[in-house]
């Protein structure tokens, strides 16, 4: 706690300090779509796909090598400023520093066979960076692993449920040649592996009705083993898993906030204890305890804060008058820090003529923003009206001569309206609402497109139709971009009261999002990496040897015939997609029928894993948080009541209070319990 660790620390968490990191970690997870085999090709699909770039042997690797460098100064300015002590008793900061020891040692490996090796093991590794540098992600791992246990006991449910019914459909399905059952037998219950998969793609119903289909057609009363099976499994038992998951994770969840607000608390206590004075008003007055509000501005001038929260602190501080600050009120300044300061627009600009200021109050009246908006409307519905009218007419027969004049008066209103509101706002003012600089950065862009439209094809005449450029023409851009100006009803929202609560939930909801975001690129990038490694080049291109270049000659419904060519992970980006892919689950039977004839059985058991991770587990701890934030977010009455005027209107509640409520503040007496056993701070009273 001396002079030189706090200037350490102040240095470590700076804006640009972190910015550096949080940039290293984006640069060494984007290498992966660099290094061979590189992403860079236009197209994924096999056929058609040519060479990628393959870069040379220490190129990504000493982009990769400067990132370690960082992360080796990051893991030692941590282990200085916890000491020793606490470096050993954290596994995070251990498994950093073993992570970046294999990494080096791979690196130096990579190097010294000249990057021909087929596995890198530090790209496994490099997930790890990001979770380790977000505090939030931690906190979710530790509820997934907390709610293991109880998923597992479901996930045995399944597995049992599973086995009964496959056992039961393989003695089922035992006719004779000819028959119902033998289609059903040799399509999907041929063996113990196939019956397996069968029915495990359909608990995920990819594959109803067409595993039930043959036994069906010969039989109506063979419909109940499939029902039963499906309304057992995906009904009754992935819906448990739902629950279950969600009632773990809420608790492990809560008590994770609970715990940090316990920390924050026990802060701001501490602090109020080191800054906190004794003054004494005379001999007839006893001695008070608290703290100087002139104290408390001049350590919060050296606290790198947003000026709106400051000002907010500052503006509290003296709303208490010049008295000793107590523990209570001391405490309730943190309060500030947890909301978001609306900031006031800037004030318009005055104009001495009483024209002018009466076509001032014109164009800032909210009506001109809904005749702004009803202009809008109509340019969208002349769009949609053109588009189906030209449905069924050749590109080389259309006449956009109508289409091209209204475009043009669409945007000549759009620039009009820009001009005004600048005029009524002023410039300052119009670009302090995010809405008017989205307005004015689409017009600009449109107003560019249109002009160079019209220098290329000249002014709309009737017969005229721009032609195709590359893939759009500039006249096909501005009809595109065109369509942005949708987002201009976005702004009905606030004016619809239960629109607005529904708005606020949803957005809060992406805020506490960005953990669970995280947690997806990990487990993405995780297994896009292995899937890389283990199926890099076993999906052949048509007329390579192993597969039928007339398409026509595929089974109905398989690889071939579907044409996936491009679902492979032959690199990166593709690999991402596949996976993506796998993870909706439509079709998916069709990948581990595919995998299984290219590679071998075993590649069922990493889409299954795929599916388990990604479709069952993350799945549903999102349905969790989604549960999670409705029921706690969600307060209808306060909400419209912030909306109506309320005191408070003036701020957005932040993330951090989504729970708050629900929440038990620490007691006086357990803070300074804690406080007196802290390593770092010696009370003097």
């Amino acid at each position: 706690m001396d002079v030189r660790s706090m200037w350490l620390y102040r240095l470590y968490y700076s804006n640009t300090c972190q910015w550096i990191l949080s940039l290293t970690i984006f640069l060494i997870l984007f290498l992966a779509f660099i290094e061979s085999p590189s992403s860079l090709t236009s197209t994924a699909d096999i056929r058609y796909r040519s060479a990628p770039w393959d870069p040379p042997c220490g190129l990504t690797e000493g982009v990769e090598v400067l990132c370690l460098l960082v992360f080796v100064a990051d893991v030692s300015v941590k282990s200085y400023l916890v000491g020793w002590a606490q470096f050993r008793m954290n596994p995070w900061l251990l498994a950093y520093l073993a992570v970046l020891v294999v990494s080096l040692t791979d690196w130096i490996v990579s190097l010294s066979l000249l990057c021909q090796e087929r596995l890198r093991i530090r790209r496994l590794l490099r997930p790890f960076f990001l979770m380790q540098n977000s505090s939030m992600m931690k906190k979710t791992l530790k509820c997934i692993r907390s709610s293991l246990p109880e998923m597992a006991s479901v996930l045995l449910l399944l597995a049992l449920h599973l086995y009964i019914f496959t056992m039961s459909g393989m003695l089922l399905f035992t006719g004779e040649k000819g028959d119902g059952q033998d289609r059903e037998r040799l399509i999907y219950f041929r063996n113990l592996p196939e019956a397996l998969t069968s029915l495990l793609v359909l608990l995920t119903t990819a594959n109803n009705p067409d595993v039930m289909i043959p036994a069906y057609s010969k039989n109506r009363a063979y419909a109940i083993f499939f029902i039963v099976f499906t309304l057992i499994g995906s009904l009754f038992l992935m819906n448990l898993l739902t629950a279950i998951i969600y009632n773990q994770f809420r608790g492990y969840l809560m008590k994770s906030f609970q715990t940090s607000l316990f920390r924050r608390r026990l802060g701001a206590r501490a602090a109020y204890e080191v800054l906190s004075s004794v003054t004494a008003e005379g001999e007839a007055h006893p001695r008070e305890v608290g703290v100087r509000p002139q104290d408390f501005l001049q350590v919060l001038q050296r606290v790198q804060l947003s000026g709106s929260h400051t000002q907010a602190v500052v503006e509290k501080v003296r709303s208490y008058g010049g008295d000793l600050l107590s523990a209570g009120e001391f405490q309730k300044l943190f309060n500030e820090f947890d909301k978001r300061v609306i900031k006031e627009p800037p004030p318009r600009p005055e104009y001495p003529s009483p024209f002018l200021r009466r076509a001032q109050i014109v164009c800032s009246h909210r009506y001109f923003d809904y005749l702004g908006n009803f202009i809008a409307l109509g340019n969208l519905v002349s769009i949609s009206v053109f588009l189906v009218i030209d449905a069924d007419v050749l590109p080389e027969d259309r006449d956009d001569f109508v289409l091209g004049i209204l475009n043009c008066v669409f945007i000549l209103y759009y620039l009009l309206e820009l001009l005004l509101k600048v005029f009524a706002l002023g410039l300052p003012g119009y670009l302090a609402h995010s809405s008017n600089v989205f307005d004015g950065l689409l017009t600009v862009v449109l107003l560019v497109l249109e002009i160079s439209t019209l220098a290329v094809y000249r002014f709309p005449h009737p017969g005229w139709k721009p032609e195709t450029l590359g893939l759009l023409s500039l006249w096909d851009m501005a009809r595109l971009v065109n369509t942005l100006i949708v987002v201009r009803f976005l702004r009905i929202i606030p004016s619809l009261k239960l629109m607005a609560v529904v708005a606020s939930t949803v957005l809060d909801l992406v805020r506490n999002m960005r953990a669970f975001g995280g947690i997806l690129v990990v487990v993405y990038y995780v297994f896009a990496i292995l899937g890389i490694s283990l199926f890099r080049g076993v999906i052949v291109a048509p007329g390579n040897g192993s597969l039928s270049t007339d398409n026509s000659s595929a089974p109905c419904g398989s690889f071939e015939q579907l044409e996936y060519w491009p679902n492979n992970f032959d690199d990166f980006a593709a690999a991402l997609i596949t996976l993506w892919n796998v993870m909706v689950v439509n079709n998916w039977q069709v990948f581990l029928e595919a995998y299984r004839r290219y590679s071998g059985p075993w590649s069922k058991i990493y889409f299954v894993l795929w599916w388990l991770v990604s479709s069952v587990i993350w799945v549903n701890l999102f349905l969790a948080l989604i549960l999670e934030n409705f029921l706690h977010k969600w307060d209808r009455r306060s909400h419209l009541q912030s909306l109506a005027g309320d005191p408070d209107s003036t701020y957005q509640m932040s993330a951090e209070l989504l729970f708050r409520e629900v929440l038990e503040e620490p007691t006086e007496d357990e803070l300074m319990e804690k406080l007196s056993h802290h390593p770092h701070l010696r009370l003097c009273r």
